[in-house]
């Protein structure tokens, strides 16, 4: 281990001052912005299960409010439906590629004007449904069935399906605080 420590240390002796100190600002720069990207996105707030983390993104704003008036607020929430509940492996490997999707597309505005779930999140969903509905689903038929998914008959578990633009604002509730405030306060200016 000491040798990649005095390998690394040699390269870094071997530059020139200027260079090492570009490179220290160009670190601290890279650092700084990450940590800023970090706190704007609340990206702590994805490690837990609250189904405010949800709200972080503006298009589940519908989502949301459809769920927070539903009869499913009060017995689960959105990662009790949407992540799987193998073990913490797959359901953090889950929220973390799915995330990282969500991240790109909304941070791009590719989100599509009516919101579906994804060919990867179908299974994950309907496994959910059927882990915590069995007991009513034994005695049916298609309990054991892929043939449809349970939002093909049970569709008013967020609604009905509007797209983004047609959504009414009352429906949605605020966003949470992403850290804005220090500036409105004005950071500094405290006497």
């Amino acid at each position: 281990m000491s040798s990649i420590f005095l390998y690394i240390h040699n390269i870094y002796s071997s530059w020139s001052r200027s260079f090492q100190l570009f490179l220290f600002i160009l670190l601290g720069v890279v650092l700084g912005l990450t940590l800023l990207t970090a706190r704007i996105s609340n990206a702590v707030s994805y490690l837990s299960d609250s189904p405010e983390t949800c709200m972080n993104c503006h298009v589940m704003t519908d989502a949301y409010a459809t769920w927070q008036r539903g009869s499913h607020s009060r017995a689960a929430v959105c990662n009790d439906c949407h992540v799987p509940h193998d073990n913490i492996v797959s359901k953090m490997a889950f929220k973390g590629a799915d995330g990282t999707k969500h991240s790109y597309v909304f941070t791009l505005h590719k989100e599509p004007q009516v919101l579906h779930l994804s060919n990867t999140a179908r299974p994950v969903v309907q496994s959910n449904c059927i882990r915590c509905h069995s007991e009513q689903l034994a005695m049916i038929r298609l309990a054991k069935s892929s043939e449809r998914a349970c939002w093909d008959c049970h569709n008013s578990i967020h609604g009905q399906v509007h797209g983004l633009s047609a959504s009414p604002e009352v429906l949605r509730p605020g966003l949470p605080d992403a850290g804005f405030n220090l500036i409105k306060k004005g950071i500094g200016n405290e006497r």
